[in-house]
């Protein structure tokens, strides 16, 4: 056969392409369990003050629909990637948290986030305790809760979209 079209090598690699999406998702999968950290069973009670000095229930927050905690820090490289994307969502209304881990205090925060124009909640973990305590050892580590529990999570980049497919699948499976 000449230049024309080639089915059989079309198929080919078609099929290897299809394995080799399957593997990629088996390894994303693995070290993400790998990764994931050790929340508590329930956030009942958990309430936690933001930078602008509002006080957050974590459960209520997630009783009508998902909420998205987002944990990043001012020194982590890839959550400039991810940061722009979990503020646009809470510009749209999406039901979205976030933790500064070890970023500083407070006004430190507030100014990083302005200059990088950021408006998204933020609740400071100034010494990384909570972060410690929910075992949280990678930035950035998005955890979807729904009706106080946590249902999901994944560290590393994370586009808007795959966002957005988070929290509307745990809102469909709820």
């Amino acid at each position: 056969m000449g230049k024309g079209f080639n089915r059989q090598r079309a198929l080919r690699w078609l099929r290897e392409g299809v394995l080799m999406l399957i593997i990629g998702a088996a390894i994303v999968w693995a070290v993400d369990r790998y990764r994931q950290p050790a929340l508590p069973e329930s956030f009942a009670g958990m309430v936690l003050p933001t930078i602008d000095g509002q006080a957050v229930d974590i459960a209520a927050m997630s009783e009508h629909r998902p909420l998205l905690v987002y944990v990043w820090a001012t020194w982590c490289s890839v959550c400039r990637y991810t940061s722009p994307s979990v503020s646009q969502l809470a510009l749209q209304g999406g039901n979205v948290m976030s933790i500064a881990m070890r970023s500083g205090d407070d006004a430190r925060v507030a100014q990083w986030m302005q200059k990088k124009q950021l408006t998204m909640p933020v609740i400071n973990d100034a010494r990384g305790e909570l972060a410690q305590r929910w075992q949280v050892s990678v930035t950035p580590t998005i955890v979807i809760i729904d009706k106080g529990k946590p249902v999901s999570a994944t560290t590393g980049w994370t586009s808007y979209w795959g966002m957005k497919l988070r929290l509307w699948w745990a809102g469909v499976t709820a």
